[in-house]
This record gives structure tokens, sequence and C-alpha cells, in this order.
């Protein structure tokens, strides 16, 4: 056994003559009076007497000093690397990335996987690249993610890049920005590009040893790219339709690296990032020493705090056995508290290795505070139990905002889970009301999508149950007046009106020229009021004042200067093969 800080046990040197000036030093009234006169006049206390009292006083400083030592075992010395892998992500920027197949459209959803890539990536160095003909460094490889986000968020796409997709240019980017790296993993977000075979490209790869990985931004059945005046047409002026080109899959996968079809959700980067940990040897940068042992500050501690109680309680010496005794019949109830980082470091291992039940478990041994509730309620949400991790968010009264921020975002995401999208959507608004949050963001839109969804539906529904009973009751008033209708007697005799038939015949007819005179007339008036009305809108139609045309100039540069992003430096780099798109399909 060894002590961190020996230079504390001095402390103890203090202590001991201490105790010896207590112990020859008479108390004061020991001085001016005798042993039996004191006897008569002391209160006697039956439980502890006082010298008993004073030793468990001492006792309990000198486990304290111990404790305050540190004393620990197993000490070992080891030399420890920080260990990162490097990446580059590369973003696909040609024409039919514009494709709206996904929605909003592939390259929006390509921008929303290079952020979670980053924000799922550990122990990793990230550089980015945009490509289309060419490809343009946007950051070199680093660990400032913050940096990465602020990049990625102001990000303009909307320039006119060349033409096609080269995965050779990306390749060559790649090699140029890992060149004094061993490990060189790249992640393609793409449609897959023109090329239907990738042989360059595979070689290149190969020689420099780079793992391919690429998450497929499109559907297999393909979409029209949008432009401008409509949809981009060939030569011939057809109406050209981008599908996912799988050629890209064969050359992720023969490079050693990966392929995955995109998900809405955060499956595929999630994937991508865990085979690239499994599968990459890290880069060691850099080496410091750091010392390990095994910490046994905590006996002595507890013992102190046991001794310092027995010396300040007034029970009876039976009880004090009797504590005693439970105390160390049940060690784990009263050393709880001082020992709840041993359960919180084997939860938070659990957790970390997706054994979530025995996390829960070892979670729940811990004191109850605000972070425990938080991250158990976390415990039983990756475990699918959703009703429990609510009301263990539920229990959290805090005010730190960042900690009541996750709660609500997380009470959002469990009622999504439990298909309560009323709930979800109020607490993911009064997360946003805290945290102006990207992801609390999306999650808000897509709940609201899905409530709007199921209202269109159920209006639907609605409207064909209310055709429904229409219907019913017409053809229930058809039946009524069928039935109310007699039967004509047939032997019934008839009489000659033919003369009133010709008499009705000319009214008729006298009535219908007359209505057709005034038809004419009413015809007439009305083209003359719609004339007349016309001339007085044009009229009325003055040039605007000089102070609506200022307001309006104001708000057209306000609105361009909000949406105007902070621009960020490309370096186009230089390539052997200008380009690997097909020239009939530069797209």
């Amino acid at each position: 056994m060894q002590f961190l800080y020996p230079n504390v046990l001095f402390l103890l040197a203090l202590l001991g003559g201490l105790i010896f000036l207590l112990s020859t030093n008479k108390d004061n009234m020991e001085r001016f009076f005798t042993s039996d006169i004191l006897n008569k006049l002391l209160v006697q206390n039956k439980s502890m007497g006082k010298s008993t009292r004073n030793i468990l006083f001492f006792m309990t400083l000198i486990l304290f000093v111990i404790a305050l030592a540190r004393p620990v075992m197993n000490m070992k010395e080891r030399n420890i690397k920080q260990r990162l892998i490097p990446i580059v992500i590369a973003l696909d920027v040609s024409k039919s990335m514009r494709a709206a197949d996904i929605y909003p459209s592939r390259l929006d959803l390509a921008k929303k996987k290079l952020k979670q890539i980053i924000a799922l990536s550990k122990n990793t160095t990230i550089g980015i690249v945009l490509f289309a003909q060419n490809s343009y460094i946007v950051s070199p490889v680093t660990e400032d993610f913050t940096s990465l986000n602020y990049i990625v968020d102001n990000l303009d796409t909307t320039l006119n890049f060349a033409n096609g997709s080269n995965v050779y240019a990306v390749l060559e980017a790649t090699s140029q920005m890992l060149q004094e790296y061993k490990v060189k993993n790249l992640i393609i977000l793409s449609d897959g590009g023109n090329d239907n075979l990738y042989s360059d490209e595979l070689e290149f790869a190969k020689e420099n040893e780079i793992t391919i990985y690429t998450i497929g931004l499109a559907t297999k059945q393909g979409s029209p790219i949008p432009v401008e005046n409509g949809y981009l047409t060939d030569a011939n002026g057809k109406i050209v339709t981008v599908a996912l080109n799988e050629s890209i899959k064969n050359l992720s996968l023969n490079s050693g690296g990966g392929y995955i079809d995109f998900s809405l959700s955060h499956d595929d980067s999630e994937a991508i990032v865990t085979q690239i940990q499994k599968q990459s040897k890290k880069e060691e940068l850099v080496s410091k020493k750091i010392k390990t042992y095994t910490e046994l500050f905590y006996y002595p501690l507890a013992l102190g705090i046991l001794s310092l109680l027995i010396a300040f309680s007034s029970l009876p010496r039976r009880k004090i056995a009797v504590f005693v005794i439970l105390t160390f019949i049940y060690p784990q109830d009263n050393l709880a508290g001082m020992l709840d980082f041993k359960n919180l470091e084997k939860a938070k291992e659990e957790y970390q290795n997706k054994n979530y039940k025995k996390a829960i478990s070892n979670y729940k041994k811990v004191k109850v505070t605000n972070e425990s509730n938080y991250n158990l309620a976390n415990s039983y949400y990756k475990n699918g139990e959703y009703k429990k991790a609510i009301q263990s968010y539920d229990k959290i009264i805090t005010s730190d905002k960042n900690l009541e921020y996750k709660k609500l975002h997380n009470l959002g995401n469990s009622y999504v889970k439990e298909k309560n999208l009323e709930k979800a959507k109020e607490f993911y608004e009064k997360a946003l009301k805290l945290k102006d949050d990207e992801q609390t963001k999306e999650n808000l839109e897509a709940v609201k999508k899905a409530m709007k969804k199921k209202e269109n539906k159920d209006k639907k529904n609605q409207k064909k149950e209310d055709k429904k009973q229409d219907k019913d009751k017409k053809e229930n008033k058809k039946q009524d007046k069928d039935a109310k209708k007699g039967d004509k007697k047939n032997g019934e005799k008839k009489e000659d009106n033919d003369k009133e038939k010709q008499q009705k015949a000319k009214k008729e007819e006298d009535k219908k020229k007359k209505n057709k005179d005034n038809k004419n007339e009413k015809n007439k008036s009305k083209k003359d009021t719609k004339k007349e009305g016309k001339e007085q809108s044009e009229v009325k139609q003055s040039k605007p004042s000089q102070k609506d045309i200022s307001d309006m100039e104001e708000k057209k540069w306000m609105k361009s200067l909000q949406n105007k992003k902070t621009p960020i430096l490309l370096q186009k780099v230089k390539s052997r093969i200008p380009t690997s798109a097909d020239i009939e399909q530069p797209w």
C-alpha cells in the first residue's frame, strides 16, 4: 500500500502530542476537588464516559488524516498516447444532387448527414471536401468540430460548380490531405456519380491505401433535376431522370470500406462511424505518462465517520453495540453515498457497451439526484421502456438551463416513441424556448408534418363518412316519395283538352320571348357597369408614394442581408484526370 500525499501523515505527530497533553493535564475541577467529592457532584453518563468519548474523537481524527493522505494499492505507471482516426468527408455538389426524390433535396440531406457524422465521431480528426467536376478543400483535417459545424452551416452549395461528379479528384484531394497519416479514410456523400466502372478510382485507392465508405443519397426510381425554368433536359430535349448509381457501392466495398443506403434517421451515419472505429487503426499523436491505482481512502473515511457518530451519540452501550453490528452487517446501506462513484463507473461502462438493463440496475443503486434521474431515464429510453423514461425525466427539477433543455428535448423524443404527438410538440417547443437547437427544430418540424398528415387523413375519412350519410338520406327520401305516390285508377275518363293545351303552349311561347328580351337588356347593362368599374379602378390606381418605395427597398435589402452567408474559402485541387463524368451525362 502507498500514499499519494504522504506529507499529510505528519499531522499524526501533532495529534500524538495533543493526546499526550490532554491525557497528562488535569481538569480544572480536579485541581479544586478530590475524586470522591467530584464523583458526588458530577452527573454520571452511564452510556459513555469522558475518556471513551475522547478516545473516539482522536480515532476519528487519525482516520480522517489517513483518508486525506489517499492510500492506494496496485500503483502502476503507464504511457498513454492520444490516438485519433483521420477521416475526410466528401460532399457531392453536382447538379444531380438537386433532385428532390429525397425531401427537400439530396444535397440538403447530404449536409445533414455531414453534421451527423461530425457529431457522432469520437477520437477522430476530420477534413471536408466538396466535389463536382473538380474537388475543393473546405477544411483540412482538424479536431476543432465547433469550427467544422460553423463551416457546414455557412457552406454555399448554390455556386455554379462545373458539371459532373469526379470521384478520382476526390481521391487525389484525400491523398493530399492525409499524406502525413498512415490511415486514410474517405466518406463520400453522393448519389453515385456518373461512372459505371470506377476502375481507375479503385486502382488509385488501393495504391494510396485509401479506404472508401459511401452513403448512397438517391432512390432507385430516380428523379428529374430542377432548374430555373423547369427541369434539366438532354441534347434531345428529353427531361433527365437520375437514379442511384450503385457502381459506387462496388468501389467502396472493393477498397475495403463499406456502403449503406440513406435513411432519414441517424442509423446510416452511425453505422458508417461505427464501422470506421472498428476497422481503422488510430494514429498516435500525443504521448504522456499517467499513474493507475486502486483507491482505498473510502475505508478509513467510512470508519472515521462511524467513530464520530458514536462519539456524539448518547445511546446506551447496548444500543451502540447493536448499531455497530448492523453497520458491519449492512455496509452497503451505510456506505452507499461514499461508494456511488463505483456504481456510476459501472453504469457508464454498461451504457457505452449498450447493456442498458445492467446500466439501469447500476443507476438505481446510486443516490437520487437530478443527474442520476437523467442518466436512468436515458437508459430506460435506450432500452425501449419509454413510459419509465418519461417518469424519470419528470422527476428532474433543476435551475440548470442546459439540463432542463436536455430533459425537455428527450421528453419530446419519448412522447414521439409513445405516438403522443401533441405532447411531443409541447415539449419540443418548451425546449426551443431555452435553447435554439437545430436537432430540436428538425424534430419539431417532423412532428408537425406527422400531425398535419394525420389531421388530413382524419378529414378525408370524415368527408367519406359525411358523403355516405348524405347518400343514405337521399335514398330514404326517394323511397318515402315513391311510397306516397298512389297508383292512379285505370278506368277514369279522359277529357278532351286540345284547345286548352294550345292556349297554354301559346302563353309559354310568349313568356319565353319576353324573358329573352329581358335577359338581353340585363347583359347590356352588366357590360356597361363592368366597363365603368374598370375605368374607375384605373383612375384609383395611382403611382405608389416615395415612402412606400423606400419601405419596399429597405425590406428587400434587409432580407438579402439576413440570408447572406459568411463566405467560406474553397481551395481547388489540381487533378491528373480532369473529369470521370460521361460527356453525354454531364450531371
